[in-house]
């Protein structure tokens, strides 16, 4: 979702959420903080989203649509096989995993996961078809060559991502990891 398609109001309310849960936590986060963060009273903030859990659901969701958007774009550009990996994976995890700079980070993952299980299915299967589609494409012209069904290469690349995500104590981190997984992975990819 772009963000031309949120109401002021919601984007202002996401906006702040992220912020005060990237701050509090999931759990010490009130309605009260995203409220004023906002620049809006409970109330209107209410007239929004019916509860804490609805405005995280809704956060969870903006985020993975971002991701999604970021890192098609990436994948859509061109260069060497890793390079494109390279700017896939820093786009996929830009979103969420800067949360692990939070001293909160994995309370909010977890809470994603129990908050909003079918948010996360959801966004994770759009991520690894957005793989898939782009793994499609480039053997179709020949720039890489696929070791197995392209649904398990796409399926092995998110697990990829997903074991560096848990593991990397911060982003800084993470682009490290990444990087290298994409020169790893490019270059068994590539065609010889």
């Amino acid at each position: 979702m772009k963000d031309a398609d949120f109401d002021p109001r919601q984007k202002a309310i996401l906006d702040s959420a992220w912020q005060a849960f990237a701050a509090y936590g999931f759990r010490k986060t009130s309605m009260d903080d995203i409220a004023r963060g906002a620049r809006m009273s409970r109330p209107a903030v209410y007239l929004c989203y019916k509860n804490k859990e609805a405005i995280f659901r809704a956060v969870v969701q903006y985020c993975y649509d971002l991701t999604a958007e970021a890192v098609q774009g990436a994948l859509g550009a061109g260069g060497s096989v890793p390079e494109v990996l390279e700017r896939a994976f820093i786009a996929h995890g830009q979103t969420v995993v800067a949360l692990l700079d939070s001293p909160h980070g994995v309370e909010l993952l977890d809470a994603g996961s129990s908050t909003a299980p079918d948010i996360v299915d959801a966004g994770e299967a759009g991520l690894r078809a957005l793989y898939a589609a782009w793994l499609t494409r480039e053997a179709a012209a020949r720039r890489v060559a696929l070791h197995g069904d392209v649904e398990e290469v796409a399926a092995t690349i998110a697990a990829a991502l997903k074991g560096v995500k848990m593991t990397a104590p911060d982003f800084e981190t993470y682009k490290a990891r990444t990087a290298q997984l994409a020169q790893i992975l490019g270059a068994g990819l590539m065609r010889g």
